[in-house]
């Protein structure tokens, strides 16, 4: 049998991770934003949690309890990744999530384009007006 090498690839995204020090909290704060609630959790192997998911539309949303995480220095630094949201009412959304523990930095590159905010761990995401 022959494996074809040339032409695109057919992979989808089945999960998306990420670590903080506070993984439940974190999936907590990104469930609310998506319109879902965690629904899964993982022991670690003392059978405490050390991860919690929730699905939306076929993809998994994993987040990791790490006590050495430390948030990047944005905008010193370069993320090797970051989430943007859409909204169909981005001003009740970005008021919604800070409410819900995200804040907002000064700096702010996207102009009227996007929005920068900090989720509760520090780590930079965006959010835009539905398109």
């Amino acid at each position: 049998m022959t494996t074809k090498t040339d032409g695109p690839l057919n992979g989808t995204i089945m999960c998306h991770a990420m670590w903080a020090r506070d993984g439940r909290a974190l999936a907590d704060f990104y469930a609310t934003a998506l319109g879902t609630t965690v629904s899964q959790t993982y022991p670690d192997g003392q059978g405490n949690e050390a991860a919690c998911a929730f699905y939306v539309n076929g993809a998994m949303y994993l987040f990791y309890t790490s006590a050495s995480f430390t948030a990047p220095t944005w905008p010193e630094e370069e993320l090797p990744f970051h989430m943007d949201f859409t909204f169909p009412d981005v001003a009740a959304a970005e008021q919604r999530l800070l409410e819900r523990g995200a804040t907002k930095p000064a700096h702010q590159p996207g102009g009227k384009h996007w929005t920068v905010l900090l989720d509760p761990s520090g780590q930079p995401f965006c959010i835009h007006g539905a398109h």
